[in-house]
């Protein structure tokens, strides 16, 4: 998963960019802010894959600080002049995405986010599930999680690769090994990552190619994440 965040003194902007990330699986927007100052402290201290960085942040040329940067974070620069496309690229930037954005060009500029950092990209030692079943320990990686699957006593983890791990124990102790901000509970038999939800409709939510259903309680929690 990369994690990225955004600068932009536009909050309709940000607004997007949190909607578009929330919809692709393959990028975490960890964070976002509307100047340069305060995106300068947070990349001082926390390690990060990727910035999507407005052009113009209040009346800053956001190509100059990025410029000064001195650790380079590959960047997505967004804009709503065409004219600066060319300086984008000067500076080695990922991508250029033009204001109004669209998903299906931020599909694009996020693929090529990944292809350029995936071959250096290491899955961090705490981004990952230990499960014992099958009479061994294994290990799931969170971004493999499709969903899973409550059965009586026992929990089927579908993954990415079509695998299934079955393992006896209850989706409450599950959930509680499950990071809160990543995984959410939406019936007494179904724990779902956020990043997978496609859409939501009436009692159901909609998966790349699952549709899982809401449980009464759970209606509140779904609603919370849409309004965040």
């Amino acid at each position: 998963m990369i994690k990225a965040i955004a600068v932009d003194d536009e909050p309709l902007a940000l607004i997007v960019l949190e909607t578009y990330c929330k919809r692709n699986n393959e990028v975490e927007l960890i964070k976002t802010f509307s100047n340069l100052k305060d995106a300068q402290k947070y990349i001082n201290q926390f390690p990060i894959d990727l910035m999507f960085l407005d052009i113009q942040v209040s009346r800053t040329n956001g190509m100059e600080f990025y410029k000064k940067l001195e650790n380079k974070i590959p960047v997505i620069f967004t804009t709503a002049f065409e004219e600066y496309a060319v300086d984008g690229f000067n500076v080695s930037a990922l991508d250029y995405l033009l204001k109004p954005i669209e998903y299906e060009r931020f599909e694009e500029a996020i693929c090529k986010a990944k292809n350029s950092l995936g071959n250096n990209k290491v899955k961090n030692e705490n981004d990952f599930l230990s499960i014992r079943a099958d009479y061994k320990l294994n290990k799931i990686y969170y971004e493999e999680i499709e969903y899973i699957e409550g059965l009586d006593d026992y929990v089927k983890i579908h993954l990415s690769d079509n695998k299934k791990i079955t393992a006896r124990m209850s989706m409450k102790s599950l959930l509680e090994k499950l990071p809160d901000n990543l995984f959410i509970r939406v019936h007494r038999s179904f724990i779902i990552p956020t990043k997978r939800i496609k859409s939501v409709q009436n009692k159901s939510i909609f998966l790349e190619n699952k549709e899982i259903p809401i449980g009464d309680t759970y209606k509140s929690v779904v609603s919370d994440i849409f309004k965040n």
